[in-house]
């Protein structure tokens, strides 16, 4: 098992990919060995990923995630190569599938069938990536290699692609032809739903067994109180979100929020076994505090947690 650490670089400072790379270097120096930062409308996190991965020698970078509306998948495998490329080989591609509420009013578009759209999307990159060439023509996603302008960097290893999948439909095309998924998820849900939903999408396709990440929001602190009303004041969106609450049902929770470990390091040590025991096979820490040395604390439990031989 790997435990990699989120990121998020501080937006009100004068050089902000500078501060996500000074994070960067803080988390290789406690011994993590895998960052993930988060897109947003303000800063490309495929783009402050390549950075890291160049100016931070070692250390694995990935998206946890980059939404796939409306970004054209040859756009994102573009992204995607030069950050492989940045990185000497330690990128990974996180997509999601976007939340309807936010997307359609801002970028005026649909976003329904997302299994679909979903299949399709992967399709075209795992042909970039694994071909070198595409031509495509789906319901939603049209791609095709114009020759002239090549779609594929030849000296790119191929990365892998996780998507944050948590419904059956998605799961389903996840497991078929995706790596891994990334879902926020707690350990019941991992272990009754996800976890098997996947690798039996993975077997019947015959792919390998697929990486499933748990994603763990995490505050290593005395003061629980304060770091939980902190939690709930900055998740509280996604309890508003369908996908959000279905899980939240399905994990036996009101909220996102009582999901979230916080305490001391053996406190979230423990809950972070639960989701090893429910089949994760990797973890990723989302520090709830903002501050430098909540962010080293997260990073040293992080580093401190046993890592297998498959891992990065």
């Amino acid at each position: 098992m790997t435990a990699g650490v989120l990121l998020v670089p501080n937006r009100s400072v004068e050089h902000v990919v500078d501060d996500a790379v000074e994070q960067a270097s803080l988390a290789h120096g406690a011994g993590v060995r895998q960052v993930w930062l988060g897109q947003q409308l303000d800063l490309d996190a495929v783009a402050v990923a390549g950075v890291i991965g160049a100016m931070v020698p070692g250390l694995a970078v990935g998206t946890s995630v980059v939404p796939i509306n409306p970004r054209h998948p040859l756009i994102v495998a573009a992204a995607a190569q030069t950050a492989q490329s940045a990185s000497h080989g330690r990128f990974s591609l996180g997509l999601g599938l976007g939340v309807a509420p936010l997307e359609e009013p801002t970028f005026g578009i649909a976003t329904d069938h997302a299994a679909q759209r979903l299949r399709e999307y992967l399709t075209v990159l795992r042909a970039v990536r694994d071909t070198g060439t595409v031509d495509f023509h789906g319901a939603h996603v049209t791609a095709v290699d114009p020759h002239v302008m090549p779609v594929a960097l030849p000296s790119a290893p191929p990365y892998p692609i996780y998507v944050a999948a948590m419904g059956p439909q998605t799961l389903r095309v996840t497991g078929e032809l995706a790596d891994g998924t990334l879902p926020y998820a707690g350990p019941r849900t991992l272990e009754e739903f996800v976890v098997p939903s996947i690798a039996k999408a993975a077997a019947d396709a015959g792919r390998p067994s697929p990486r499933v990440f748990g994603l763990v929001s995490v505050a290593v602190t005395d003061d629980v109180e304060g770091a939980t009303a902190v939690a709930a004041e900055t998740m509280a969106m996604y309890d508003q979100v369908p996908s959000y609450q279905r899980i939240n049902a399905r994990e036996g929770v009101n909220s996102v929020v009582e999901l979230a470990l916080i305490g001391s390091a053996e406190h979230v040590a423990r809950g972070l076994a639960r989701y090893r025991d429910a089949g994760a096979t990797d973890l990723l820490l989302m520090p709830i505090q903002s501050d430098r040395e909540a962010l080293r604390r997260v990073c040293e439990l992080a580093a401190g947690i046993p890592r297998d031989e498959g891992g990065l």
